[in-house]
């Protein structure tokens, strides 16, 4: 990129990026169909040659006419880019951002039904507030076994996670406590419905030999139901409110389903449990690439915590937030992982995370509104305050905890596994319970067909030419 062919105009607000390019009279290629691939790709071209991290490494393109999809994939620097992406829709991207999506209202994880077996089964892993799985009585740890009246197998379970999208069936099995074993429940109709998701999960206050115990289930970053609204910021910082008027000395923060989203509400919960911290103290630092990076506010670009009323303080015994994590914790939440590691001691429960320290910011062409693709190029990469940000390859935790190894119990409940580890480690007193231990190897999840899962949504650099 030469200086004869700058972007004239770089706007980055409320965490979305629009470029508008401009080029000289010897450098302006033929016009296109506004409906054509060519006006997407050459769009696409426009922003990759300019905010993208890897830039130097990018990939000469395959023909403009291509499909977008195919178009975007071969700049990549792969295999080192494992992230950026691209959606035909601009608006269902920004959607499922921000938790708005068509939804039947649950997530579920898959497994072989026993070793040696083709057959698969789906354990309920949680079921969202207020929607349709939730109002025909799925419960979390429910195994679905048949969705549209087929048994799901190795074979052909991915097709039928496509069918959920759609109105459908599932048949499924409860676990009944009296016989000790699952038996069947019955077949549920199920009708997607456009469901507004509250990342707040669940937020409980625990009194354990004589330990008083903070518990908060945050399952994906977003300030709010859109990008004009603060209203599960807001709601968190209740949350710790009530944790600090009641005087918790321990703080265990669940990130096992939460795969990452907008780095604003990232930096409001850390602003939250690290001890004192103002807007004077560094969160964050973030990197661009070379291109950018020539220009002022490109460079040394910090994110500072927020001076927060509700923040816990030094209430927190030995300075600790317990985490818990698994191997769909990324982005975001490991943003908030490294973010606290210099003030206080960060200690992990569950399963080595993702390994996600790079970012991205959505990009809408304003300039045609005949292309509604939206692209989520990784644009940065982050750090600590003292420049650490070497967790490509996830954070290993303290104590290693597997939430595949044992039947789900309730979400909140003392004796669910992960929930259960933090507390013994906090008291030192293991549980008098007898728990079954499985053996099982996860297939995937619907977790994983996430828009936001492994998203890192940049924060906004302000306004200015060049």
């Amino acid at each position: 990129m030469t200086l004869k062919r700058l972007i004239p105009l770089l706007i980055l607000i409320l965490g979305l990026g629009i470029i508008t390019s401009c080029d000289s009279d010897n450098d302006n290629p033929p016009p296109v169909d506004p409906e054509s691939n060519e006006a997407v790709n050459r769009w696409t071209s426009d922003i990759m040659n300019q905010v993208y991290l890897w830039l130097a490494e990018i990939r000469t393109p395959i023909d403009e006419s291509a499909a977008p999809e195919d178009y975007f994939e071969s700049l990549l620097n792969t295999p080192t880019d494992r992230f950026s992406e691209i959606f035909p829709n601009y608006d269902e991207l920004i959607g499922g951002l921000t938790g708005v999506t068509l939804d039947a209202g649950y997530e579920f994880n898959l497994f072989r039904a026993a070793p040696g077996s083709n057959d698969v089964f789906a354990e309920v892993a949680y079921v969202k507030k207020m929607s349709p799985a939730s109002e025909a009585g799925l419960m979390r740890g429910d195994r679905i076994t048949q969705i549209n009246g087929t048994t799901m197998t190795v074979d052909n379970f991915q097709e039928l996670l496509g069918q959920i999208d759609e109105p459908h069936t599932v048949n499924y099995q409860s676990f009944n406590e009296n016989i000790g074993d699952y038996e069947d429940a019955g077949q549920l109709s199920l009708t997607p419905v456009q469901l507004t998701e509250n990342p707040n999960f669940l937020d409980s206050i625990y009194v354990i030999d004589n330990q008083k115990i903070g518990y908060a289930i945050y399952h994906f970053f977003t300030p709010g139901p859109d990008l004009n609204s603060d209203f599960y910021d807001d709601q968190m910082d209740q949350i710790f409110a009530r944790f600090k008027a009641e005087g918790i000395n321990h703080l265990i923060i669940d990130f096992r389903y939460n795969s990452g989203g907008f780095v604003s509400s990232a930096v409001n919960l850390a602003s939250l449990v690290a001890p004192n911290v103002t807007d004077g103290d560094i969160f964050s630092k973030t990197r661009y690439n070379s291109f950018l990076e020539q220009f002022e506010d490109f460079q040394n670009v910090q994110t500072e915590f927020r001076t927060k009323a509700e923040n816990l303080g030094s209430i927190l015994t030995g300075n600790r937030v317990y985490i818990l994590t698994s191997a769909r914790t990324a982005s975001a939440s490991e943003l908030v992982v490294n973010g606290l590691r210099p003030y206080m001691d960060v200690k992990l429960i569950g399963d080595v995370t993702v390994g996600k320290n790079v970012g991205s910011i959505p990009f809408q062409d304003e300039q045609n509104p005949s292309n509604n693709y939206g692209l989520l190029p990784i644009v940065t990469r982050s750090s600590n305050s003292l420049d650490e940000s070497d967790y490509g390859n996830g954070f290993t935790p303290d104590i290693q905890a597997l939430e595949r190894t044992e039947r789900l119990l309730p979400l909140g409940d003392v004796n669910e596994l992960l929930l259960r580890t933090a507390i013994e480690d906090i008291t030192g007193n293991a549980s008098s319970g007898r728990f079954q231990k499985l053996d099982r190897v996860d297939l995937g999840s619907t977790l994983d067909r996430k828009i936001r899962f492994g998203k890192m949504i940049e924060q906004p650099v302000q306004t200015f030419r060049y």
